[in-house]
C-alpha cells in the first residue's frame, strides 16, 4: 500500500471532488470530523450505555464521552505518527502535514461507536440471538448464506459504516460523504460477514478475522473505498476481503486504550476497585521517574493523574511500535493489535483481566445486559412481524398502528415496508438498533402495555 492514495480525500459519492479548502480553510478530514459531531446518530451516544447502566452514577461514561476521548487520543496518536511518516516519506510533505494524519484518525474515532446499539456490546448479541436463536430464526430459508450472516452475526462495525454511508443524508450518494482516508481507517474489519471454514481454522486464533466491517448493503460503497485507497484485496475464493487500512491499527489502539484504562477509573469511582488495587494496577504503564504534586493529591485526583500519564507514555510507544512495524504494515503481514506488542501489553492485560472479574461482572452491569436481551428481542419481534404483515398487504389492526410508529426513512418511498426480505429485516434493525438506551426501554414498555397512564 501506498501512503498517498491512502490518504485519499476524495468524498464518497462526490465526483467533482471540489476544492472545499478554498471555501472556509478545513481540510476534507477536517470537514469529516465535523460532519460527524452535526450528526444526530452521534447525538444519540450521549444516552447509550458504556459499560454502567446511565442512571448508576454521574461520573460514569457513556458512549458520546467514551468516543471523544478516543477521538483525543487518536488524534494525539496520529500527530505523532504523521511526523515521523512524513519524515520517512518526504515526498508526502508537499501536500500534507502531520495534522493530517491526527484529522483523520480522530475523526474515524469519533465514529468508531457510532453503530453500536443500545445496552453496550450485550445489544449486538440481543440482536443476533434474535435471528439466530429467537423468532426470527424462521427467515434463514428465505435469504441467501451471505445475507443471512449479516444478520446472525450482528455487528456494531457493519452498522456504523452503514450509517456514514447511507442512513445519514439517505438521499444523498455517501450518506455523511466523508473521505475515503477516514471511511477506510474507521473500518477495523474490511472484510463480508461469511468467511470459509477453511479461512477461520487458519485465521481463527486472531480477532483481527473474528468480525465484519460491512454489510452486503453496503459492499458497493466499501468496494470504492478500497480501490480509492489501495487497500489489498485477499486472495480468498468467493470472499470479499481487505487489508486494513494502516491508519486503523491506530484507531483501534486509541479505544483500547481508553476503554480499559477509563474502565478501569470508573470502576474505582463506583467502589468496585479499592484506591490500592487502581493504583497498583496503572502505575506500571508509567515510566515518568517522577510524579509531580502526587502525594498532595486526594485519592480521586491520584487516579486522575495516574490515568492521564498512563495513556500519555502509551502513546509514545504506539508510535514506536507502528513506526517499527510500518514496513509490515503497508504490506498487510502485521497481523496483531498494536496494544499487544508494546512494552505495557502485560500490564493492559492485567487491567482486563481484573476488569472482567470486578467491573464487568457487576451486578447492575449484568442486570443491564439482561434487560437488553429482552428489550431489543421484543422490539424486533413487534415491529419485523408488524413489516411483514404490511409487506404481505394483510396487517392487523395493531400491526398497522405500529408501522405508524417506525419512522419514514426504514420504509420505502410509499410508507411501506421494502418489498425485499434482507432489506425489510435490515431496515427495522436499523431502527431498533439506532435508539437510545432509554427510548427503547420506554417503547418496550410502551408497546407491551407496560405504562399505560392512569384512568
Amino acid at each position: 500500500m501506498e501512503w498517498k492514495k491512502l490518504l485519499s480525500d476524495k468524498i464518497l459519492g462526490d465526483e467533482t471532488n471540489k476544492n472545499y479548502k478554498d471555501v472556509d480553510g478545513r481540510s476534507q478530514f477536517h470537514r469529516d470530523f465535523d460532519r460527524i459531531v452535526f450528526c444526530s446518530a452521534f447525538r444519540r451516544l450521549q444516552d447509550k450505555t458504556q459499560v454502567f447502566p446511565l442512571p448508576e452514577n454521574d461520573f460514569v461514561h457513556t458512549r458520546l464521552t467514551h468516543s471523544l476521548e478516543v477521538s483525543c487520543v487518536g488524534r494525539s496518536l496520529g500527530n505523532l505518527i504523521g511526523t515521523r511518516i512524513l519524515d520517512h516519506h518526504k515526498e508526502l510533505k508537499k501536500e500534507y502535514t502531520n495534522f493530517h494524519f491526527g484529522e483523520i484518525i480522530a475523526a474515524a474515532c469519533l465514529a468508531h461507536d457510532i453503530g453500536n446499539p443500545p445496552f453496550g456490546h450485550s445489544g449486538e448479541d440481543a440482536i443476533a440471538e434474535y435471528f439466530k436463536r429467537g423468532n426470527g430464526q424462521q427467515f434463514e430459508k428465505n435469504l441467501d448464506s451471505k445475507c443471512w450472516n449479516d444478520l446472525v452475526k450482528f455487528e456494531g462495525n457493519a452498522q456504523g459504516f452503514r450509517i456514514i454511508t447511507k442512513l445519514q443524508n439517505p438521499n444523498i450518494r455517501g450518506g455523511l460523504r466523508l473521505t475515503h482516508a477516514t471511511l477506510g481507517a474507521f473500518t477495523k474489519y474490511p472484510k463480508e460477514s461469511i468467511v470459509p471454514s477453511k479461512t477461520i481454522n487458519k485465521h481463527g486464533k486472531s480477532k483481527l478475522y473474528k468480525k465484519f466491517g460491512f454489510f452486503q448493503s453496503e459492499k458497493e460503497q466499501f468496494t470504492e473505498v478500497a480501490d480509492e485507497t489501495g487497500l489489498i484485496k485477499k486472495d480468498i475464493k468467493e470472499l470479499d476481503w481487505w487489508s486494513r487500512h494502516p491508519l486503523t491499527y491506530l484507531v483501534e489502539a486509541s479505544d483500547d486504550i481508553c476503554y480499559r484504562i477509563m474502565d478501569l477509573e470508573d470502576g474505582f469511582r463506583l467502589g468496585l476497585l479499592s484506591f490500592k488495587e487502581t493504583e497498583e494496577l496503572l502505575m506500571p504503564l508509567i515510566y515518568t521517574a517522577k510524579l509531580k504534586g502526587y502525594k498532595d493529591r486526594n485519592d480521586n485526583d491520584k487516579i486522575g493523574y495516574l490515568r492521564a500519564k498512563s495513556i500519555s507514555d502509551i502513546v509514545q510507544e504506539l508510535a514506536n511500535v507502528f513506526a517499527d512495524e510500518e514496513n509490515n504494515i503497508l504490506s498487510d503481514k502485521f497481523e496483531n493489535d498494536l496494544i499487544s506488542v508494546i512494552p505495557a501489553a502485560k500490564a493492559l492485560e492485567s487491567i482486563k483481566v481484573i476488569s472482567i472479574e470486578k467491573i464487568y461482572s457487576y451486578r447492575s452491569v449484568v442486570e443491564r445486559e439482561v434487560e437488553g436481551y429482552e428489550v431489543l428481542g421484543g422490539l424486533l419481534d413487534a415491529f419485523i412481524n408488524a413489516a411483514n404483515e404490511a409487506a404481505e398487504g394483510k396487517e392487523s389492526f395493531k400491526n398497522k398502528n405500529l408501522l405508524k410508529l417506525i419512522p419514514t426513512q426504514f420504509l420505502q418511498n410509499n410508507g411501506r415496508p421494502h418489498d425485499d426480505l434482507y432489506m425489510r429485516l435490515l431496515n427495522i434493525t436499523d431502527f431498533v438498533s439506532g435508539m437510545t438506551d432509554s427510548y427503547a426501554v420506554s417503547l418496550f414498555r410502551k408497546i407491551r402495555g407496560i405504562s399505560l397512564p392512569g384512568r
